[in-house]
């Protein structure tokens, strides 16, 4: 198989200076890099292929947070797991790293819906803060609501929410400081105990704040996902209770990453019910909910 030649186009090879790279508990680091080709390209949902070290051929994927066009760095979210990614937390700020992006298909916004309602579990909030930038940007009659849930803490600077959001308990008040800045509500669950986050699962903070909707307002809500398997279910199940349209994107392994292997594809239902054999990499990582939990 191959992938289409447009998509083919917007996939630049860099090389690029590592600008930052911050170290969080729970061995997360965030990386900023300079890479204007991928920055100038990338859409909420893209990914890069990145070569951790000189030693490892073998690239990695990693979900974009953020991109400044116009300065041209793009940012980057990884939890260390492996030999990739632990020789990629020893890279250094000047050193340089083969970037290969932006890759996939993204999320796709509509204006239509006032009230999206991003949820990011775990390494899966990377795209679903890029989402809520791009929307804070580009849609100023949306409320966005980002609900992000993890078993480790969160790699990102907190505070207590000034943006009320209904149905949620009053002690769930922590936030991701920058959603804040943005005027962008945002609420974090775990079960462990963190301070001000929900003690439970991101679809029970969910449907806690939908029940509170209108059906008027209910039909303006679209939600987007991304975090691992299981969470992706149940948000696609919780969409599906209360009928509303989901895009989530898929973490899957994947050794090219550009379409060539077809070593990360999923079974996709199709609209005549029949099923097909879809590559996460560019046919995705993004697809309709439906499509992918059936």
């Amino acid at each position: 198989m191959s992938s289409h030649p447009a998509h083919r186009g917007s996939i630049k090879l860099e090389q690029a200076r590592i600008l930052s790279h911050q170290a969080w508990p729970g061995r997360q680091y965030i990386l900023r890099l300079d890479a204007p080709a991928c920055a100038a390209c990338a859409k909420p949902g893209s990914f890069v292929h990145i070569q951790c070290d000189p030693q490892l051929p073998m690239r990695r994927p990693l979900s974009i947070m953020r991109v400044d066009p116009q300065q041209g760095w793009v940012e980057l979210l990884y939890k260390v797991e492996g030999q990739g990614t632990t020789l990629l937390s020893q890279r250094q700020a000047g050193e340089t790293i083969s970037v290969l992006g932006p890759i996939g298909q993204p999320f796709r916004s509509d204006p239509q819906y006032k009230r999206p309602l991003l949820i990011g579990g775990g390494v899966g909030i990377p795209p679903m803060i890029f989402l809520a930038e791009h929307l804070h940007l580009n849609n100023a009659d949306c409320q966005p609501l980002v609900i992000m849930g993890s078993e480790i803490p969160f790699p990102f600077e907190q505070l207590d929410s000034a943006l009320p959001v209904n149905g949620l308990p009053e002690d769930c008040q922590a936030a991701m400081s920058l959603l804040e800045q943005w005027d962008i509500a945002s609420r974090l669950a775990s079960q462990q105990g963190y301070p001000g986050t929900f003690n439970g699962y991101v679809t029970e903070l969910a449907s806690a704040w939908l029940d509170t909707l209108t059906n008027a307002e209910r039909r303006q809500v679209c939600v987007y996902a991304c975090g691992p398997h299981p969470m992706l279910a149940a948000v696609a199940a919780m969409a599906g209770r209360y009928d509303l349209p989901c895009q989530v994107s898929l973490e899957e392994f994947m050794a090219c990453a550009v379409g060539g292997c077809a070593g990360c594809v999923v079974e996709v239902k199709q609209q005549d019910n029949s099923t097909a054999m879809k590559r996460v990499c560019v046919d995705g990582p993004v697809f309709d909910a439906r499509e992918v939990f059936f």
